[in-house]
């Protein structure tokens, strides 16, 4: 594995495997790598001759009052996962190389950017399709892999590369778990141990969902309701919002119509560490 902090080494190296006719796969990260990520690795490298990781936590998609400076990293450990994983350029460009003084261009993808997490983070998707398409530039991938358990994400970075013709495939792959249902994230470290204990009511409120669904429930608001009953039992959650949208356009959803595909989706914070996850359903 080939490790690169310059953006002028980074298109370098992929220019040259685009030469050779080799297929790149992207698979861009903030890093403190878990098998969430390896996950995307492993997919990508079925997909392709190279897979790129990259690495760099990025200041713009965070707000003034979020966890920038809290986000764990360690680069040595996650060197050694990528390795593992299949990574065959581990990218870790330098915050002055991506911003350099004086930069002044973002991207705003209208619309979707704005609801679910862009009403509680109303600067977070600027930031996010920002770093996405510099990445998209200095790598010029064939495939993309993002992980669905930030499926907005996924969402707005598809209409951004419809939008600017980006020629890459995207692929958005499953949510990992924990054994007790908990999603995977880097986030996950920063619980305390009744944190982390009751942060499980996550996963347990979207079963409920599914189940209420399956069993025939048309009323949006009779879900949400149910969800935020198991919710508010854990004594340190406190609900950011909960919501069931078309999966698609992300519009959110009152009456539940046969045959939908719909997002039911949430943020909780517990203590000072705020976590998301989701499930898409299909309306029986």
């Amino acid at each position: 594995m080939i490790v690169l902090s310059s953006v002028c080494e980074m298109q370098e190296m992929a220019e040259s495997a685009r030469r050779e006719g080799k297929r790149i796969g992207l698979v861009p990260t903030m890093g403190y790598l878990h098998e969430g990520h390896l996950s995307l690795i492993r997919r990508a490298k079925t997909e392709c001759d190279v897979v790129v990781t990259t690495i760099f936590v990025n200041p713009t998609q965070f707000g003034p009052h979020e966890d920038f400076s809290r986000y764990p990293r360690d680069l040595e450990r996650d060197t050694r996962l990528a390795a593992s994983a299949g990574t065959d350029m581990l990218c870790t460009p330098l915050a002055e190389e991506i911003y350099p003084l004086g930069y002044r261009s973002f991207i705003d993808v209208e619309v979707i950017a704005s609801m679910l997490e862009g009403k509680s983070r109303p600067t977070h998707f600027r930031g996010v399709a920002t770093i996405v398409a510099k990445l998209f530039n200095i790598v010029r991938p064939h495939v993309a892999v993002f992980g669905q358990k930030d499926y907005q994400q996924a969402v707005v970075i598809r209409q951004m590369a419809m939008d600017l013709n980006f020629d890459l495939d995207i692929i958005v792959a499953p949510i990992v778990r924990e054994s007790d249902g908990l999603a995977l994230s880097s986030r996950n470290v920063l619980l305390t141990v009744p944190e982390r204990a009751q942060a499980v009511v996550l996963s347990q409120s979207l079963c409920e969902a599914e189940h209420l669904i399956a069993a025939g429930e048309q009323s949006a608001s009779v879900i949400l309701g149910k969800m935020r009953q198991l919710i508010v039992k854990q004594p340190l959650a406190t609900i950011d919002y909960l919501s069931i949208a078309d999966s698609a356009s992300l519009e959110e959803q009152s009456v539940l119509k046969a045959g939908a595909s719909l997002l039911v989706s949430l943020a909780v914070t517990f203590g000072s560490t705020r976590l998301i996850d989701n499930t898409v359903v299909i309306v029986p």
